[in-house]
């Protein structure tokens, strides 16, 4: 049984030997169309590795020929495959450029953008990539409005907006844990601003209550009165707003804490007035 175990795995290393060194001796031909069409063999079969390794090579030396607006589809798509989007969303970008009129110019735009939204990164990271993949997206829909895949371009677009929406949300929050509490009014504010129709809108109406409220409480005299009446005026439009609202009780006591402080500024101004 050991015996045949062992024959097996030398067949095994014999094959791939053998594999290697047919891929090294292609590598060292100067025949390129036999490159070009082992390239495209080895990318049918999935061995984006080697294909990736030929297109690269073949791109240097045929992209101004008839046969460069292939290699650099297929080189694209061989990165891609491979995971590296970054490199594969510039040759997409690349080939649109070069072959506008091309039938895969379309297709190409789009992967473009979409390699970009793959490499989107989570809420909390710089988000250099998504806001270039809704510009990518946006400038598509532009290009090819009729195609068939605007629809598919708005909701990824929905829903990288989504994950900005969720990161100004954080970081309002954050500003607010830390008591920061003029900055976390501009973000909640920039947020709504920007989005109003964010999920995010309920709870950040009742949050920047709380901001106003926190604010005023630790304000000098000079701008109590008017940072009273802001808080004010933000449960009211809260109320206003999501009356049966799940923050509602919460919210409810905080604008019986700010008529309390409300109460207190008028007579301690009433004292010093007499």
């Amino acid at each position: 049984m050991a015996g045949r175990i062992i024959i097996a795995f030398t067949l095994v290393l014999a094959l791939f030997g053998s594999g290697c060194n047919e891929f090294s001796k292609l590598q060292k031909s100067n025949d390129l169309n036999l490159k070009y069409t082992k390239a495209k063999e080895y990318y049918g079969t999935g061995d984006y590795v080697k294909a990736q390794m030929l297109f690269d090579e073949l791109y240097a030396v045929m992209r101004n020929t008839d046969k460069g607006e292939d290699v650099l589809f297929y080189l694209a798509y061989s990165n891609y495959q491979l995971g590296d989007y970054i490199l594969a969303g510039y040759q997409f970008r690349v080939f649109y450029r070069n072959y506008p009129l091309s039938t895969r110019a379309e297709e190409c735009l789009y992967m473009s953008a979409y390699c970009h939204y793959l490499i989107s990164p989570v809420y909390s990271l710089d988000q250099y990539d998504t806001y270039l993949a809704i510009e990518q997206f946006q400038y598509f829909v532009q290009m090819f409005p009729a195609s068939d895949r605007v629809k598919e371009c708005n909701k990824l677009i929905d829903m990288l907006h989504l994950k900005l929406q969720k990161k100004q949300f954080e970081i309002a929050k954050m500003y607010l844990n830390i008591n920061d509490y003029k900055a976390a009014i501009t973000s909640f504010e920039s947020l709504l601003r920007e989005y109003p129709d964010t999920k995010y809108r309920e709870e950040s109406m009742y949050l920047l209550i709380k901001a106003k409220y926190y604010l005023a409480v630790n304000s000098v005299e000079e701008k109590k009165e008017q940072r009273i009446k802001d808080a004010t005026t933000q449960y009211n439009l809260f109320n206003a707003e999501f009356p049966e609202s799940e923050f509602g009780s919460e919210a409810k006591s905080l604008n019986e804490r700010i008529q309390k402080l409300k109460t207190k500024f008028n007579e301690d101004k009433r004292s010093k007035n007499n």
